[in-house]
């Protein structure tokens, strides 16, 4: 039986995510999966959602997993880790830029020369408003999708 024949209000006991839903990218993690954060053109942490599937695909590929999430859900579990704001439809990420490995030394070759610095809080040419990818994430659990 349907549970949902009118285009009315949800019944007080099904799951409804408060306030604005949002498409949050994902990467898989040792319990369902984890909400991927960002760095922001400045550094600092960010979360990230997008208002639509359309614009997550545009940004970071048709490939890439999400979920959906209420804002404030996405808010809880990105401050524990640091991100304090929640960037809504970046219009570019960038992937950061990660000192090389150090070089090894071979008996029979020489060490090649070292590569000039980077510096990690530059972002390319035109990336105004672009998101960097950070190493942290939130765990989300699949009763904890709904969480608002």
């Amino acid at each position: 039986m349907n549970d949902r024949l009118y285009g009315d209000d949800p019944e007080p006991d099904e799951p409804v995510p408060a306030g604005r839903v949002l498409y949050v990218p994902v990467r898989p993690g040792p319990v369902g999966c984890a909400v991927r954060l960002f760095r922001t053109p400045r550094g600092g942490r960010t979360a990230v959602g997008f208002s639509t599937r359309g614009r997550l695909a545009a940004v970071l590929g048709a490939r890439q997993p999400w979920i959906r999430l209420g804002e404030p859900a996405l808010r809880a579990l990105a401050e524990p880790l640091g991100a304090t704001s929640v960037t809504v439809d970046p219009r570019l990420a960038v992937r950061d830029i990660a000192p090389s490995a150090p070089e090894r030394r071979h008996a029979a070759l020489a060490v090649a020369p070292p590569a000039p610095p980077r510096h990690r809080g530059t972002t390319l040419a035109g990336a105004v408003g672009a998101v960097r990818v950070a190493g942290a994430a939130a765990l989300v659990g699949v009763r904890g999708a709904w969480l608002g």
